[in-house]
């Protein structure tokens, strides 16, 4: 979503680098060029004064002036001042000393609050709560249908006593008549959390319904369930892609209804993104979650930091190592550690099982969008497709057992086989039993010590070396046995004296002393000065 934000201000920077001294004129072009890239991603003009304001009282003063790198001290100036307005401290979610926790969703018709209710609900279960879903969304249609399918795909049940507007039809009662009344949310939102209490449910999500700004009857409606339920967070769901009116609305719904805590939607978007910039410095309320895809697991918690450096192009690793502890199973990595150490074979088994922990950490060209540096390979992350790890899995899996334990074993025909059950062609598999043989070779070479591909270390191309003298010519053996064996004594003989000399410079012992060696010999070993029965050792 910030693509175009991140890259005017990554160009922007990039003009200061190099500069021993930063004058006036430098700082007054940088935050305009700051300030157009704001006001192009459509932050609210209010935060865009008070952003640049902030960051040029810092820049003119002497935090820049003094410094030994005065362009890297501005990128520093900014990445801070943009951790504020984005809220400061990451707020975690306010959980009741008293279960259950009542968490009431709130916001604008097409937010995705219904879609961020099986989210959040997911995300609670995987940190150890048992949450529950209430349906008091009885205005759209087919939004209590579409909640029970939500809380299905995460595992979270659901209330619902009423069925709401079906199909944008009257509802149809349990006698069967029609009626125009599609339920009391208000009722439905009280009776939910005694439902959960009765059933110890610790945390209790209320979907309601969404609503425009300007429609009182809502905002009154979305009051009352407030005053029943007390609840103890109120989020305020927002579309990230809805630009300067998501301020807005942001106010009218505080005003109106008040919130405790904001969570954006749709944060994968394309959009210029300027709602995330501006939502928490105008409310003075702290985004609490992000969704940024449409699964169920497209969901994480608010970072100000981190997002301010994913905004800036400084990468997120501390997000990617949470998602990879998470996806990873502790007990397979112990395995695959003992493989590396041992310098055992990278079977197809061992590449299913980290492909599958991949695909289990979420949206792939998210997570390497949180690499430092990986926004200047934008292009060649758009061309991804995520599904090549569906056609390199259906590949894998076209072949027996044997074979992904011996790849080594996969000829032309059996090649052919595994394309024909995969559905692909044979220069695919070609090039997949290629790439898994040179990932094999790396391996074991990394666990040598080495390690083909980085600069500096021992064994790795592009490491400049020098010239290596040529091995030494071995002699031609004579043909005579009995020479033959004269030679080999002779090498025998040399083999054991070139350890003892070895032996001996490891005592400190030059060549000479203690022998001719330099390594201390039975002979020359007094028995009166030894242990007593240690001759026994020396063989006399």
């Amino acid at each position: 979503m910030f693509n175009n934000l991140s890259d005017r201000l990554t160009a922007t920077f990039r003009n200061l680098r190099g500069k021993g001294r930063l004058t006036e004129h430098d700082i007054n072009a940088t935050l305009r060029d700051i300030r157009m890239a704001l006001l192009d991603a459509d932050v609210a003009l209010p935060v865009v004064k008070a952003f640049v304001a902030a960051i040029r009282e810092r820049a003119l003063g002497a935090e820049v002036s003094q410094a030994l790198n005065p362009g890297q001290q501005v990128v520093k100036i900014v990445n801070e001042e943009l951790v504020t307005i984005l809220g400061g401290q990451t707020r975690p979610l306010n959980l009741a000393k008293n279960p259950p926790t009542v968490i009431m969703l709130a916001g604008l018709q097409g937010s995705g609050k219904t879609t961020l209710a099986g989210k959040l609900g997911y995300w609670l279960k995987e940190q150890g709560h048992t949450p529950m879903l209430v349906a008091a969304d009885l205005q759209r249609p087919n939004a209590v249908t579409q909640l029970e399918v939500v809380g299905q795909r995460a595992g979270v049940p659901v209330y619902a006593p009423e069925r709401g507007n079906v199909a944008g039809h009257d509802a149809v009662g349990g006698a069967g008549e029609g009626t125009r009344s599609y339920g009391d949310p208000v009722k439905v939102a009280d009776d939910g959390i005694q439902y959960a209490i009765a059933r110890q449910h610790d945390v209790v999500i209320v979907d309601t319904a969404g609503r425009l700004a300007v429609d009182a009857d809502l905002m009154a409606q979305a009051k009352d369930i407030r005053a029943a339920i007390s609840p103890d967070e109120v989020l305020f769901v927002i579309d990230a892609m809805i630009g300067q009116a998501a301020v807005e609305t942001a106010q009218a719904f505080q005003e109106g209804v008040g919130f405790t805590g904001v969570v954006l939607s749709k944060l994968d978007g394309d959009a210029r993104g300027g709602a995330a910039l501006s939502i928490a410095h105008v409310t003075g309320r702290p985004i609490l979650f992000s969704s940024i895809g449409e699964g169920v697991k497209d969901f994480e918690v608010f970072h100000p930091d981190r997002m301010a450096s994913r905004i800036l192009d400084l990468g997120d690793v501390l997000t990617l190592i949470e998602q990879a502890e998470r996806a990873f199973d502790k007990q397979h990595a112990d395995e695959m550690a003992r493989k590396f150490l041992a310098e055992e074979d990278f079977t197809f088994d061992d590449f299913l099982e980290q492909m599958a922990a991949i695909k289990r950490m979420g949206n792939f060209k998210s997570m390497l969008g949180m690499l430092p540096g990986m926004q200047q390979m934008r292009a060649q992350l758009d061309a991804f497709d995520e599904k090549e790890f569906d056609r390199v899995e259906a590949m894998v899996r076209s072949m027996t057992p044997f074979e992904r334990s011996h790849p080594k074993t996969i000829n032309g025909s059996r090649r052919q086989r595994i394309a024909r059950g995969s559905g692909m062609q044979v220069s695919d598999v070609n090039q997949l039993l290629e790439r898994f043989t040179q990932a094999q070779k790396m391996m074991k070479s990394l666990a040598r010590g080495g390690g083909p591909g980085l600069p500096g270390m021992p064994g790795m191309p592009g490491m400049r070396k020098g010239k290596a003298a040529p091995p030494p010519r071995k002699k031609a053996k004579s043909g005579n046995p009995a020479k033959r064996a004269a030679e080999e004594r002779a090498l025998a003989d040399r083999a054991t004296t070139g350890r003892q000399e070895a032996a001996g410079r490891a005592f400190g012992m030059p060549p000479g002393a203690g022998g001719a060696s330099g390594a201390p010999g039975a002979a020359d070993l007094d028995p009166s000065k030894l242990p007593p029965g240690f001759e026994k050792f020396l063989g006399r």
